[in-house]
């Protein structure tokens, strides 16, 4: 049976320094930005995946929680790969432990690709015909992770054609106070707009006027220029 061990071994194996720079630098893991404190190795994304594919049967869930909880961030992204294959893999009962998981170490899902790897892939889609609630917790969090995880979550929803819980979490985080908050929502209400465009121009009619400016940019990035240019302006 593998081990946290073993994945850290290959991990390990892959780490290349002048990666791991770029990749500080990228999820700014210095000191004053959102990733301040974590620590990289410097594998790359489709390595991590690889590995996560050779492991993902053999290592138990508490197993994979061992590496959740690691201090180096391609540890716990791996981690995360291996549970969005668990989940998708998995029975009734394997999927709602690993959703359970998930929501137990949200603080370890502590920069935007690790949210966006997991949310739109374990969280919303075991709560697409289950009780919703949770995401007005997440959204009410003071921890910007969880308000993320909530408004990414709703991508699964987008995806069936469910829209309510975008609209519904995009105006209660219409104040928000992070950056990242702000682009998540603008691009759920995009997904949104790629398949109902009449659905998102009626939800950015009420709101365009009060969202952050990268939140609106974000949600009109695919209108065409003149009426971005319309947003932009004020002039709808």
């Amino acid at each position: 049976m593998a081990s946290s061990a073993d994945v850290r071994d290959e991990l390990a194996s892959l780490a290349d320094p002048a990666r791991a720079a770029g990749t500080s630098r990228f999820l700014q893991m210095a000191p004053g930005g959102y990733g301040e404190g974590d620590r990289v190795i410097g594998v790359s994304v489709p390595d991590q995946r690889k590995v996560a594919g050779r492991y993902w049967r053999e290592l138990s869930l508490a197993e994979t929680a061992t590496l959740l909880t690691s201090g180096v961030h391609e540890e716990r992204l791996t981690s995360l790969f291996i549970l969005v294959r668990k989940f998708a893999k998995g029975d009734e009962e394997e999927r709602g432990r690993v959703f359970r998981m998930v929501l137990a170490n949200t603080g370890h899902l502590n920069n935007w690709d690790l949210v966006d790897s997991s949310a739109p892939y374990i969280v919303g889609p075991w709560l697409i015909d289950r009780d919703r609630s949770v995401l007005d917790r997440l959204a009410e969090s003071s921890l910007v992770w969880d308000r993320r995880i909530a408004v990414m979550a709703t991508f699964a929803f987008i995806r069936v054609g469910d829209f309510h819980w975008t609209f519904r979490l995009s105006e209660r985080l219409l104040r928000d106070p992070h950056d990242l908050v702000h682009k998540a929502v603008g691009w759920m209400l995009r997904e949104v707009g790629n398949r109902d465009r009449a659905a998102e121009e009626e939800f950015l009619a009420r709101c365009y006027r009060t969202m952050p400016r990268v939140m609106l940019r974000y949600a009109i990035e695919k209108f065409e220029p003149q009426r971005r240019r319309e947003y932009l302006s004020g002039a709808v």
